[in-house]
């Protein structure tokens, strides 16, 4: 039975996490659930101080980390349930594994906890051997494989070695010694039959629906023998009834490989290539059986569905990421890299923040706002146009954030400043944190250029680490092969921001802002926005150098 469970919508920000990004994954995700798709807001990152505080005085949880969305072996509609119980016939079992089109079967016992492997290899060999002079499985394995019907019955379990009376009555009595660990295979050889009821064996197979004297019944009731007939021949019977026995007795029990459902699918296809086996058993981490998948099931995948929201750079975004299904971005930023296969949802827009477009989409669905998430977005927008400061933002930023201040119950320029205070405190971070926690990748044609961007309300605080910030700048540009690498430390007071680059950037910078005497922590006024007034001008000098 192949069955998987509705697939979840993962809704994200870029890997480096900001409020927008974060809010706007939480509102969005919160819109695509009012609207009846499962959908999962989930984070690329650590977050910052000023996100934490955002989601704390909401009363928001912190939202998943998703590491990738690449295929993995819970994506495929793999074997799910298939497997065979240890104490199943190995009749039963064959029948199973023909129905299902495996070659091999996991063995369960009756918690479901992996125990083997069974292959028809294996029981071809059983078969090919005619080696069933020993049965070990249950009363009932017998009868229904043998299609037989009850005579008497006493034990649940029949284990026993395997006997058929094909000598002359005289000499089989004479020579052929019988005790409770014998099972006769007999046909309408009635001293034979007698001889096994009085030594009380452990069980008598009659074949060709022979009757049993009546008084042979009453010793084998005395003697407790088991006792069933079948409409079968007694050579049908040999032919078969080694196929009563457990399926757990021809199981292979050692150096079997398995995979779980975590596992990724590359990683599963190169496994295939390097074994060539054929079926592998889905175990989870207390080995209890999923299932099995083959190479074939592979054609049979689901990618993850993603959302991006805040981001359309494929650099900026998930790990794995040509692996998933992208089905809407919601951004404010230019178009970026990320190609789809087919038609989706593209929402781009020249506001200041990713959550002004949501708050849109709240509006065109007719889906009302609660207070936590319109908290959330106006956090978002706060943020992203530096309370209005930033030239990004625009009349309909400030029409929403009122309209959803609102709603949230907040004085927008009180709420705001405390925000936007609570982002800026550098303490406690290092010169790491400064230059890492929103630090943002953009792919040229033979390079990549990296602008960082954190806001502070005490440029002291920096001041003092810049001769570290600065060496950690050209060593970072060096290592991870940055054309250009640049820090802008945002001051929303003054509004400006003083500048932190790599040595291979002066002159660009200089060029790109008209300075003439250009050096580390040098202040640019009316420059706080990266989006709209770095990134165009760097990106313009580099691409047309």
């Amino acid at each position: 039975m192949k069955s998987m469970k509705e697939q979840p919508t993962y809704v994200f920000g870029h890997k480096k996490p900001d409020t927008d990004s974060v809010c706007s994954a939480i509102s969005l995700a919160y819109l695509k659930n009012a609207l009846g798709t499962k959908s999962i807001p989930t984070i690329l990152g650590t977050l910052n101080t000023e996100t934490k505080f955002v989601l704390k005085y909401f009363q928001e949880k912190e939202p998943r980390y998703l590491n990738d969305v690449k295929l993995q072996i819970r994506d495929i509609d793999y074997g799910r349930n298939l497997y065979c119980d240890r104490h199943e016939s190995l009749y039963n079992t064959i029948s199973y594994m023909r129905k299902n089109h495996l070659s091999s079967i996991p063995i369960v016992d009756d918690k479901r906890k992996f125990l083997g492997l069974l292959s028809m290899k294996d029981i071809t060999n059983e078969l090919i051997s005619w080696d069933y002079d020993v049965i070990n499985t249950s009363f009932d394995n017998i009868l229904h494989t043998l299609e037989a019907e009850i005579v008497l019955k006493f034990d649940e379990e029949i284990t026993g070695n395997v006997m058929v009376a094909s000598f002359r009555s005289t000499t089989f009595i004479k020579d052929i010694e019988l005790d409770s660990n014998s099972i006769l295979i007999v046909g309408d050889r009635h001293s034979i039959i007698e001889y096994a009821v009085e030594r009380g064996v452990k069980m008598l197979i009659v074949t060709g629906s022979n009757d049993i004297k009546p008084e042979h019944v009453e010793i084998a009731r005395k003697n407790h023998v088991n006792i069933i007939k079948t409409f079968l021949r007694t050579f049908n019977v040999v032919k078969v009834v080694g196929m009563c026995n457990y399926a757990e007795t021809l199981m292979c029990e050692k150096n079997i490989v398995s995979v779980q459902e975590k596992d990724y699918v590359n990683t599963f296809s190169d496994l295939t290539n390097k074994l060539r086996y054929k079926v592998f058993p889905v175990l989870d981490q207390d080995k209890t059986c999923l299932g099995v998948i083959q190479l074939a099931d592979l054609v049979n995948k689901h990618r993850k569905k993603v959302i991006l929201v805040d981001h359309n750079e494929r650099e900026q975004s998930v790990d794995g990421l040509e692996e998933a299904e992208i089905v809407e971005i919601v951004d404010h930023h230019k178009i970026g890299t990320i190609g789809t296969t087919q038609p989706i949802n593209f929402r781009n827009m020249t506001v200041g923040c990713t959550a002004s477009i949501i708050y849109l989409l709240f509006k065109e669905n007719k889906v009302d706002i609660p207070k936590n998430i319109a908290g959330l977005m106006l956090s978002a927008i706060i943020s992203d146009t530096l309370l209005f400061r930033s030239p990004t933002a625009t009349e309909l930023d400030k029409e929403i954030a009122f309209n959803l201040s609102q709603i949230a119950e907040v004085n927008l320029e009180e709420y705001g400043y405390e925000m936007l205070k609570s982002g800026s405190s550098l303490e406690g971070k290092s010169i790491e944190d400064i230059l890492f926690t929103d630090l943002k990748t953009y792919a040229l044609d033979d390079s990549k250029c990296g602008v960082a961007q954190i806001n502070t309300l005490n440029i002291e605080e920096i001041e003092k680490q810049k001769e570290e910030l600065c060496s950690l700048i050209e060593q970072t540009s060096k290592e991870q092969n940055y054309q250009n690498l640049l820090l802008l430390a945002t001051d929303i007071i003054k509004e400006g921001s003083y500048i932190y680059y790599n040595e291979a950037s002066k002159n660009m910078i200089m060029k790109a802002f008209g300075v003439e005497n250009l050096s580390q922590g040098y202040f640019l006024p009316n420059i706080v926005s990266r989006k709209k007034q770095i990134m165009p001008i760097i990106l313009d000098i580099l691409e047309n150098k």
